[in-house]
């Protein structure tokens, strides 16, 4: 369970998630950089030192906000395929099989699997990724993010360079491309996605898969 998630209890009448879910908001609607420890005090109705009974640092508050969004995306391109998830030689037979523990040949149903899993942790997460996505590189801790974003970005570009290899997409177009233009899609979510509309998290999933991968198909 990511620190997003995770209610840690204090004082009566706010937890650690409340105030992380405020500062978040305050995040992406002010920038990090002007938002106050007292700002957050005023929105939240609270004195600073009730804020820093749950994080030590607004660079802390910061770090599980990325920290959130960021372990739910490593954790999609590390996960099996439902398939192979229960499957004790998934993998086998195959001498490419990897440490992924599935063969070059699921490479295009491993990249589909990521791009859904995106979409959902993009829905689920919502304000933590949205604040990803604005961050900069102006602290350490932001930094760090970066580096993070960049190493999941390789692993995309990696993915799609494999199923090009394998001959499931067309390689006409670099893999990097493809990466940056298919999350750029899934990116643009946050601008106008809004919980509770038309489409839930499994149509949009479906909606990127036909818009992204139809296009990409060898035929």
């Amino acid at each position: 369970m990511s620190e997003m998630q995770t209610t840690r209890r204090g004082r009566p009448g706010y937890d650690q998630q409340g105030i992380l879910a405020v500062a978040v908001a305050a995040f992406i609607e002010h920038g990090y950089d002007a938002t106050s420890i007292g700002m957050l005090a005023e929105r939240l109705g609270l004195s600073k030192s009730a804020i820093y009974h749950h994080f030590g640092s607004k660079d802390e508050i910061l770090d599980r906000a990325l920290d959130a969004a960021l372990s739910g995306l490593e954790a999609v391109v590390d996960a099996p395929l439902p398939a192979e998830a229960g499957s004790p030689d998934a993998g086998a037979g195959s001498p490419d099989a990897g440490a992924s523990g599935a063969s070059a040949a699921d490479a295009v149903a491993r990249l589909e699997h990521v791009l859904r899993g995106a979409v959902h942790v993009l829905v689920d997460q919502l304000p933590a990724v949205t604040l990803l996505l604005r961050v900069r590189g102006n602290t350490d801790v932001e930094r760090r993010a970066l580096t993070r974003r960049r190493a999941f970005d390789r692993r995309i570009t990696a993915l799609v360079a494999e199923a090009q290899a394998e001959g499931s997409l067309r390689s006409d177009i670099d893999a990097a491309v493809v990466a940056r233009l298919t999350f750029g899609m899934i990116n643009s979510i946050v601008e106008w996605y809004r919980p509770g509309g038309r489409e839930g998290a499994d149509r949009l999933a479906d909606d990127v898969v036909a818009i992204a991968l139809d296009g990409l198909r060898r035929r």
